[in-house]
């Protein structure tokens, strides 16, 4: 056999070992369900990878053409590997933008769409495309329909897809905060991107009986998934049925927090105490989604001995360090995040499970369920 032959081959089993190795460990740990399986040990993620990627935390540059075989070990690792940064754009501030989300998660998701052969799914933000991949192995191609609103990584995928033997997709460039209202209505709607605000087109769009999954998150904290069913009134309801931190959906991003600038005029702080520990607002992930929830446009920062709290729309800020409480601006943002977790705990300490979302024609609305 020739030597390119025999590197070819090589290079094709090690690829297929290393897919086997990632399905087996999602199995294992309960991630990956049966009806799944099959699609991922079919799908080849790292056909679905840039050249240029970024991982591990701070984030590391690898090239597949300078270290392949560390590249196709990223690729294959049960970690989120991010391919986009600074929306593309050339000498940015290095923040991710797009990614390949991690696996597990791919799956867990996946799982929770509860989907069946030759239903229909529209995905709001391709990436890379090897979700609306593993997708249409299962589903059929012509059932997927996935939204992407940078037009580079559309074509991107567009190109995967096409290699990976799924040309039949349809991969639209446009806002996926609109959905597709050309090949609606769909039985199921998927999100990649977090939303902090389900936009009632995906309601819209979604056939009464169906499910819209989607992360959520607020500036406090994002790491839910959120899902819903659509009613034969034509609104939604659901709530959190699972953990998972993705990037924001770009009309909805949440602004980004400058210290230097956000943070002004301390000797003009006003200074209280408080008996409330830093520790305690954000111990918890039921704390933290109750007060994503109650407490809007405000970011939460933990640092080793303390928490600072963010809103650069109102120019306040507030910090809590031993004790003390120092706050500026327009809003008292400790008085009301301290307010909003007592009225939590107060309240019973509802569980993130415990609040209900109604999405209508009015918009989003998140209450304690009864």
């Amino acid at each position: 056999m020739p030597h390119v032959w025999r590197t070819a081959l090589s290079g094709t089993l090690e690829r297929m070992r290393l897919r086997e190795d990632l399905v087996r460990a999602l199995t294992d740990s309960g991630d990956l369900v049966d009806q799944w399986r099959e699609a991922f040990l079919a799908v080849p993620r790292h056909a679905f990878l840039p050249d240029t990627v970024w991982h591990s935390e701070p984030l590391k540059r690898l090239s597949r053409n300078e270290n392949p075989s560390q590249w196709l070990a990223v690729a294959y690792a049960d970690d989120c590997v991010v391919t986009q940064l600074d929306d593309g754009a050339p000498d940015g501030p290095g923040l991710a933008t797009s990614s390949a989300s991690m696996p597990a998660v791919v799956a867990t998701m996946l799982d929770l769409l509860d989907v069946e052969p030759g239903m229909t799914v529209c995905e709001i933000g391709t990436g890379t495309g090897y979700n609306a991949a593993l997708l249409a192995h299962r589903l059929g191609a012509r059932n997927v329909t996935t939204v992407e609103v940078d037009p580079v990584l559309a074509r991107r995928a567009r190109a995967a897809l096409d290699a990976a033997g799924y040309g039949d997709v349809t991969v639209v460039e446009g806002d996926g905060l609109h959905g597709c209202p050309d090949r609606a209505p769909f039985d199921r709607i998927i999100s990649t991107a977090s939303a902090q605000r389900i936009p009632y087109a995906w309601v819209r769009q979604t056939k009464p009986g169906g499910r819209i999954v989607s992360p959520w998150g607020t500036a406090f904290f994002s790491g839910a998934l959120v899902s819903l069913t659509v009613g034969t009134d034509g609104v939604a309801h659901g709530g959190i049925a699972g953990r998972a931190s993705f990037m924001d959906l770009r009309a909805q991003r949440v602004s980004a927090i400058d210290m230097d600038s956000d943070i002004y005029a301390e000797d003009r702080a006003v200074v209280t105490r408080t008996s409330l520990r830093a520790a305690d607002v954000i111990g918890t992930y039921d704390a933290n989604i109750a007060l994503a929830v109650l407490v809007p446009d405000c970011h939460a920062l933990p640092t080793a001995d303390g928490l600072w709290l963010v809103d650069p729309g109102s120019r306040s800020w507030a910090c809590v360090f031993d004790g003390e409480v120092r706050q500026l601006g327009a809003r008292q943002l400790w008085d009301e995040v301290e307010a909003a977790y007592r009225s939590w705990t107060g309240a019973g300490s509802t569980r993130a499970t415990g609040w209900r979302f109604t999405v209508g024609p009015a918009g989003q609305r998140i209450t304690r369920r009864r």
